[in-house]
Order: C-alpha cells, then structure tokens, then sequence
C-alpha cells in the first residue's frame, strides 16, 4: 500500500533508506514542536501516502481476478488502494483508522490540519497559515494526481475527485466514538458508522512472564500506571524518561510499566522495584490492570483506554493526535499537557491528579463505547454493503 512499514516498533522495522530518513526527520521534528512536526509530515505526505498508484492498480486488478471477492475493505490512509478500486469500480468499504476528520468534512477542511486543539496547544496564527498552505499544496496535488492516473487507465468512470475525500459511496467505519460536536458530513446516501472501538471481546493474555511482572510491580506500590508513547513516538525516549522521573517524584504509591522501543536499553537505569521497561508491552491486557495511562493521543490508545475506563494523560505530537486530545478534553475523558514544553513537576502533578479523581466523562462514555465495538461494527457493516447500493 505505501513503501513505509511499521510492524509494531517503527525504528526497528525493515525499510528503504529514504524511508528510514523520512522516519528520523519526523522524529526530529516533533522535538520543535506540534507545527514543525505537522509540516515534515505535510512535506513526506507524497512520498508517504501515494507512493506507486498505478503499480497499486495493476496489483488490486490481479487480485481481484485471482480471489474474486464480493467487495473490499480499505484503511482510508491507503489512498493508491481507494484510488484503485475506484479506477477498476469494484465495490468498497472505507475504515479510517484515525480521527474522523481525516476524511474532509468541507471543501475547507484540509487533510494535515488538526479542526481542533487542545487548551495546552495554541499554535500562533501565523503557524497555522503555514500549515495550512502546506496542506492546500497537498490537496491540489493529490487531486491532480488522481485525475491523472484516472484519465489513463479509467477514462469512462466518474473522475475521482478530491483526492482526500474519495471514500466509499456504501459505508465509512470510524474507529471513534460518536461525540456530538465532531463534524458532519453532507448528506450523500453513505452510512457512516462510528464503531467506538476495535477491542476484541475475547483479549489473550500475555502469559505468565508479565503475570510475574505485575505481581512483582504490586508488591512494590499500590497504583499502577502505563506509559506508552506509540510505535513511532517510543522514540522519545527524552520524554519517557522525564515521565517516569515526574510519576516517581509525584506518586510515591505509583510503579510504572513502560513502552520503549527501541530506547529500552538506554531507560534500563530506571529499572527496578517499581519501574518495568520494556521495547513493547501488551497494552490492552494491561489496561484493565492498570490505574491510569499516559499515552500520545492515537486513536487506538485513545479509544482503548475510554473502552476500558483507564483515566489518561495524553501528550499529543503530530497527526491527528491533537483532535483527538481536544475530543478527550471536551468529553472530560482525559487530561492533556503539551509534550514540547514538559516539565517532570507538570507531569507528575497531572498523574497524581488522575490516580485520585477520574475524569468526570469516561464512566458514562466508557459504558457507552462498550456498547459498540468489532461486532456491533461488523453487523451493521455487512448490512450497509450487502443492501441495494444507494443513490450519492
């Protein structure tokens, strides 16, 4: 679908030299701040998002004539993939993966530019004309090349479009709850359904190693709290130690579980009777062993912890994670500090905070989003696309 990969650590997946120059200029960036990171991510986003459309298209026509399938589900950041199916007009569903402004709502949403911002992150007016312009560039060249590819290798189906909002005309699927305030989309005929999350029900343990593991962390204090960063922003390992330092100075009943990527070795310091390092964790296991979060505002992060009412500390870097931080925010799920100003006093305080009132909001949207999930999302899925195709 695109030339990045990430199975789970990104610093530590296999890929191509520019791909991994990209992955440390990203990185880089988001120790200057939320605008700096959202325009590196603005600058790879071709290189990123929409690498190879027609080599996509040859290989989405062979599969279909080898497999054959009723219809398709595509993650909506797979742009070469939807412009494919719509070329060779092959059914689809769309699943976004991320907050659901990431399919324009209005021709002036812009993809890149968070529609909202946490109190703790107010970029300057001038910053955010910057980004802006930047993802206007990015629309109208990603609108261009859709056209272009269309043009060649489908020039009797409807054009595409605007790039970023090409989505399935039967059904959308947000991984995110449904809060009143988000957006709407323009009456079109499609079905949008707001899953809430993508839990499994039936959750594995990890085993008995992190069953010793916590047994051995309890014995020690009496909270626990989990600190995970994401697959790319584990690489903070800066922030991660300022963390744990803030969670012990400020919690001295708190251990920590800690999520480091690739930055393991260089946290190994910390290790002890109430702190746990490790390059990855089972993350939704432990959320229903843990007392609070700290974690960047990723959706997936976001809408396991609401799921399993674990009160969170969220420090948004780049993507969506400020919309995301805003929603948590106004929904008093969560608290939300700014990672680039940071101090260890602000973050233990904030723990501290959380460990003794959780947030007003996530009992009521915890039984909420429970209620949906993978087989609420599937059933109404299977409906929306094995029903009468609807009119746009």
């Amino acid at each position: 679908m695109t030339r990045n990969a990430n199975t789970g650590v990104a610093r530590s997946t296999r890929q191509g030299v520019r791909e991994s120059e990209r992955l440390e200029e990203f990185i880089g960036s988001t120790r200057e701040g939320p605008i700096p990171a959202l325009l590196t991510q603005s600058r790879h986003r071709g290189e990123d998002m929409l690498a190879d459309p027609e080599k996509v298209l040859a290989e989405m026509r062979n599969l279909q004539e080898r497999l054959v399938p009723d219809w398709f589900v595509v993650d909506q950041l797979s742009y070469s993939v939807t412009l494919a199916l719509h070329c060779l007009g092959l059914p689809f569903a769309t699943f976004c993966p991320g907050h659901p402004t990431y399919l324009p709502h209005s021709p002036e949403a812009l993809f890149g530019v968070p529609y909202a911002w946490p109190r703790a992150v107010r970029p300057a007016a001038r910053e955010l004309a910057e980004l802006r312009q930047a993802a206007l560039g990015n629309d109208l060249a990603f609108t261009e090349r859709f056209a272009a590819v269309a043009r060649r290798h489908a020039p009797r189906v409807q054009a595409p479009g605007r790039a970023f909002a090409l989505a399935s005309r039967r059904a959308v699927v947000f991984n995110y709850p449904r809060f009143s305030w988000l957006p709407k989309h323009r009456p079109s005929g499609v079905r949008f359904l707001h899953g809430g999350h993508c839990v499994s029900p039936e959750e594995k343990g990890p085993g008995n190693e992190w069953e010793g593991v916590l047994s051995r962390l309890r014995s020690s204090a009496r909270r626990l709290v989990l600190i995970a960063l994401g697959t790319f922003l584990s690489a903070r390992d800066d922030v991660l130690a300022l963390l744990i330092r803030g969670i012990l100075a400020h919690c001295p009943d708190a251990a920590v579980v800690v999520a480091a990527g690739e930055g393991a070795p260089r946290l190994a310091e910390f290790a002890g009777p109430k702190v746990h390092v490790a390059r990855v964790v089972p993350q939704r296991w432990l959320l229903s062993r843990v007392d609070a979060m700290v974690h960047h505002g990723g959706n997936n992060s976001f809408t396991e912890c609401v799921t399993s009412a674990t009160p969170a500390l969220i420090l948004p870097f780049s993507s969506d994670q400020f919309s995301i931080a805003h929603d948590a925010e106004r929904a008093r799920l969560a608290t939300c500090l700014n990672p680039a100003t940071l101090t260890e006093d602000e973050a233990g305080a904030a723990v501290r905070e959380l460990l003794d009132h959780v947030p007003e909001g996530l009992p009521r949207w915890s039984e909420a989003v429970r209620r949906r999930g993978p087989r609420w999302t599937a059933a109404r899925l299977l409906d929306a696309m094995e029903s009468p195709a609807r009119s746009r």
